[in-house]
């Protein structure tokens, strides 16, 4: 896939990145144990370690914005052939699904050397950086533009070639590669009536990001496993999936959505007694999934 045009010049693919490596604090990539699938799975906002210069007073606050626990619920997955990746800091310092000019200039205290594209999202306090929660303001004062930089730089970007070498790995050896992104989230708002009594929302950006008949397989997958499943409502998919994805070409991004309801108290940030169930019924859809994509490689001889 094309190097981003703001991605820093000497930080080309995979550069300080294999295919089974922990960079501590920043994230850890788990190889497949046995055969490999042409399947990659991705957590990026379960971390929880706070950054050195992180306001560790915010913890409690960034735990809230956190996929809680959505790591554990898909670390057997190497077990199937996939390669898992996940990020070990919290969404909060920086978020990897964001593209990295979706920032609000009005946080920093200079003149950001390109120009940015904030989205509603920035705008909103939930952007490339979050600049506020339900609570208010994260920030006493403005970010320096140099210590911005050291997130893009020493979490955002690292995350992003781990990825993508990743996926690119895996699509030269079978000619196919299926991409879970995996995220949680809060129980729906009562007044959606679409999304009432919803436990899984897929999203591949209104088939862009992936082909029809894997997004069905999945939703049909989890149906099975009884869960209330939605497409691309209310939550479509955002940068990981966006930019790692060609259908087409054989390259499928899915992104997964799972009620936090079904396996943690928000209030207390715990697992609670549905926590095993989810995670026992994730582990058979992440089997699935393994065997689906094995079944589909154009250069399935060569692998084996």
């Amino acid at each position: 896939m094309p190097k981003h045009p703001n991605a820093p010049r000497d930080q080309g693919p995979g550069a300080s990145v294999n295919s089974a490596q922990r960079i501590a604090g920043v994230l850890e990539v788990r190889a497949p144990a046995g055969v490999a699938a042409p399947l990659v799975i991705d957590s990026p906002h379960s971390g929880q370690v706070c950054p050195q210069g992180f306001d560790a007073g915010l913890a409690r606050r960034w735990h809230t914005s956190a996929d809680a626990f959505v790591d554990e619920l898909f670390a057997s997955a190497p077990r199937h052939g996939a390669t898992l990746l996940r990020a070990l800091f919290p969404r909060a310092f920086i978020d990897v699904n964001r593209s990295p000019l979706d920032l609000d200039e009005s946080m920093l205290d200079g003149a950001w050397p390109e120009v940015l594209a904030p989205s509603e999202k920035a705008r909103l306090g939930i952007g490339l950086i979050a600049s506020r929660d339900s609570e208010g303001p994260l920030y006493r004062r403005r970010l320096r533009v140099s210590e911005v930089r050291h997130r893009l730089d020493a979490y955002y970007w690292p995350y992003h070639r781990a990825l993508r070498l990743a996926l690119d790995e895996t699509y030269r050896a079978a000619g196919v590669v299926y991409h879970l992104n995996c995220h949680s989230m809060k129980p729906p708002a009562a007044g959606r009536i679409s999304s009432r009594n919803l436990d899984i929302c897929l999203g591949d950006r209104d088939g862009s990001s992936a082909g029809g008949e894997f997004t069905r397989f999945v939703a049909d997958a989890l149906r099975d496993l009884g869960y209330h499943v939605q497409v691309n409502d209310p939550y479509k998919g955002v940068e990981l999936v966006r930019r790692y994805s060609d259908p087409v070409g054989g390259r499928h991004s899915l992104q997964i959505e799972v009620n936090r309801a079904l396996y943690m108290d928000e209030r207390r940030l715990a697992r609670h007694e549905g926590f095993r169930r989810l995670r026992d019924d994730l582990d058979r859809l992440v089997g699935r999934i393994a065997a689906y994509a094995r079944e589909r490689r154009p250069f399935a001889d060569a692998a084996e």
